[in-house]
């Protein structure tokens, strides 16, 4: 409608002009009005339409960026849990996202062949450093047993023989642990039960418990069965419980416990020692790694890395917790194949 400073004006020309042709000139002003308001609602209606379609844009780039994002986060966690053979999958689209996992693909490619190369090295001075300390500890036994000058040289050789011996213990572990962690012995697994193997390694260190005054037991269910490999599941549990009587308290007690969890086997080794310090859980499983108050104990950090090494061959999950007093270790399993 007009306004109101154009009122006069309006009724000046419709007073000027016929009846006719002043309603021609209201018929026009209306038609005009109602053009204005056609392209206002277009207006309205295409800034609605563009604030869809950018929505619309926005949800489906976000959804993209995150999937993209989602996807190296899932390949870095299973590179972290089971190695660094997982790769970032590519879409073939060639874009920044493809190009980002491109390159981190190459860098674990870098990283993978570093590590095979030092795990190689070590591999190699282990072999090669053990037929030399065997041969050298074969000529000290026979000295040992021959004609010596006196007791201090057989002292002295004896010595030298239980050192040689320890120096050849830590190369087969460190053999052992090179070949489980190389997965070729995934072909030896088996139905097997926790109960029996458990059971076994109390029996073979029931002496050792005896003589540090230590009450070893077995407890729990009559069956708890796991698909692995039974040699290899022995040695771990042998390293757990050796380690609870060393580490435990003179006197205490070691409880080996076998159980079906919601359909999981689980054995778990708990001593009422001193225990482990909780921001060390991580850390006792490296190679060489050892306590402050267990460097001057027997042994040679290996054997709770040779645990995990085994562990991660089953698709085992450790749990580390305090058993008030003392250390409870836990191995999940997963239920065996029918």
């Amino acid at each position: 409608m007009p306004n109101a400073a154009n009122r006069p004006l309006l009724r000046a020309m419709l007073q000027t002009f016929p009846s006719g042709d002043r309603l021609l000139v209201g018929r026009d002003i209306s038609d005009l009005d109602s053009f204005a308001d056609q392209i206002k609602m277009a207006v309205i209606s295409a800034a609605a339409l563009l604030f869809v379609i950018a929505g619309v844009a926005s949800i489906l780039v976000t959804r993209r960026t995150v999937g993209r994002i989602e996807s190296i986060n899932a390949t870095s966690r299973a590179i972290m849990q089971s190695g660094l053979d997982q790769r970032i999958p590519l879409r073939g689209t060639h874009d920044e996202w493809d190009r980002v996992a491109e390159n981190l693909n190459l860098m674990l490619d870098r990283i993978e062949t570093l590590m095979g190369e030092v795990r190689q090295v070590s591999d190699n001075v282990a072999h090669d450093l053990r037929t030399p300390l065997t041969r050298m500890r074969g000529r000290l036994e026979k000295a040992y047993h021959g004609q010596r000058i006196g007791e201090d040289d057989q002292a002295l050789i004896g010595d030298t023989i239980a050192d040689l011996d320890a120096v050849l213990r830590i190369f087969s572990s460190l053999t052992r642990i090179a070949q489980i962690e190389t997965e070729a012995r995934r072909g030896a697994f088996r139905t097997v039960n926790l109960v029996e193997i458990a059971g076994e390694v109390v029996e073979l260190y029931d002496a050792a418990a005896e003589q540090e005054g230590t009450r070893l037991t077995v407890v729990g269910d009559r069956e708890v069965l796991v698909t692995g490999d039974r040699d290899l599941i022995f040695d771990a549990i042998a390293n757990l419980v050796d380690n609870a009587i060393k580490h435990g308290r003179a006197g205490g007690q070691v409880v080996v416990a076998n159980e079906n969890i919601d359909g999981k086997p689980v054995i778990s080794i708990a001593d009422d020692g001193p225990g482990i310090p909780a921001h060390e859980y991580e850390q006792v499983f490296k190679r060489f790694y050892r306590l402050e108050h267990s460097r001057y104990t027997p042994g040679n950090g290996l054997g709770l890395s040779l645990v995990a090494a085994v562990a991660h061959l089953h698709g085992a999950r450790i749990e580390m917790l305090d058993n008030s007093p003392g250390l409870k270790l836990k191995l999940w399993f997963s239920a065996p194949v029918r």
